[in-house]
């Protein structure tokens, strides 16, 4: 089934059953009133929710709209937590080699994770606001998956069981920021702003044999103002799936019901595939020409993230974000 969220109700949106082709929604009345509740009673809120969905497909689902991915909110519109691994060491190791620098042996054993912010997500279709092009604009292409309560010290066989929904995100990044924030020793605070997430999230049996081995096996595509910038291969290349990240994020903490786990920018050993970032894209072509070739993202760029299926059709519906200027208080 897909999930998603209303800009209704309260800062956490109202819970809405969404179809397969994303054309139409049923509000979850009597359910749950946000998918926040639902997952924290996800045994029993989930069947009830599956429900709805067939009576939905079916044409029988009371109260059913024509839906708009305008009046969507990001499927989950605050959350108690959301960290952001780099599963794709292909990026890593390039990022890394583009600044003469080795890729420590424990990278390929233990994951790179960070806690990123959770107050707020944007919604698919809400712009992406900075206050200066200075900062170094960057969209990252992501898959995300959610958890339900997860026990502190899971193996990554356990924490499988606890991967209920699966959606994209665009984790956006102020490129310029970093390098002074990571300097300081103490990580990503400012270079970090709100992200966005797809229209919905999935259950992963909706991704029939794509969702294998706790990875989604499909490309990741991308366009910046309506030309094609990358479509990466999300199943290759992983160097942990996304059973061994939730893992890693409770190791020595429980996960609240809700979490966001993100895979990090997807990235492929083949270039030839795009890119699912500017700082990938850059470094590429600073590998090949001595110096970046493409600047980061400017006012009025658009981005376009979006994933389909064998079919050719929209999964999880596509964020679509203009790049907008933040007046000053």
């Amino acid at each position: 089934m897909k999930l998603g969220s209303l800009k209704e109700g309260g800062r956490d949106g109202t819970l809405v059953v969404v179809s397969r082709n994303l054309a139409r929604a049923v509000r979850a009345e009597g359910i749950a009133p946000t998918l926040q509740r639902a997952l924290e009673d996800w045994s029993n809120t989930a069947p009830q929710l599956n429900a709805l969905a067939q009576a939905l497909e079916a044409g029988e689902a009371e109260g059913a709209f024509e839906l708009d991915v305008v009046q969507l909110a990001a499927p989950l519109p605050r959350a108690y937590e959301f960290v952001d691994g780099s599963a794709y060491l292909p990026h890593v190791e390039r990022v890394r080699r583009a600044r003469g620098a080795e890729v420590p042996e424990s990278f390929y054993t233990d994951p790179l994770m960070y806690q990123a912010t959770s107050a707020g997500f944007l919604g698919p279709r809400d712009p992406v606001r900075v206050v200066s092009e200075e900062h170094g604009i960057d969209l990252e292409a992501e898959i995300v998956v959610i958890t339900d309560d997860v026990p502190m010290a899971v193996t990554p066989a356990q924490a499988a069981g606890h991967i209920q929904l699966v959606g994209l995100v665009n984790d956006v990044s102020l490129r310029n920021l970093i390098p002074g924030e990571l300097a300081k020793g103490f990580g990503f605070l400012q270079s970090k702003p709100r992200s966005a997430l797809s229209p919905v999230f999935v259950t992963p049996d909706e991704l029939g044999d794509a969702w294998r081995d706790n990875k989604l096996h499909l490309p990741l595509l991308t366009h910046v103002n309506g030309e094609w910038f990358g479509a990466p291969e999300a199943g290759v290349d992983m160097q942990f799936d996304f059973a061994q990240l939730v893992a890693h994020a409770a190791r020595t903490r429980p996960l609240s019901a809700g979490a966001i786990v993100g895979s990090g920018t997807i990235a492929n050993q083949d270039t030839g595939k795009g890119a699912s970032c500017f700082a990938e894209k850059r470094t590429v072509e600073a590998l090949e020409h001595g110096a970046p070739r493409t600047p980061f993202m400017r006012f009025g760029d658009t981005v376009r993230i979006e994933m389909l299926d064998g079919e050719g059709r929209s999964i999880f519906g596509a964020i679509e974000q203009r790049i907008e200027q933040q007046p000053l208080p």
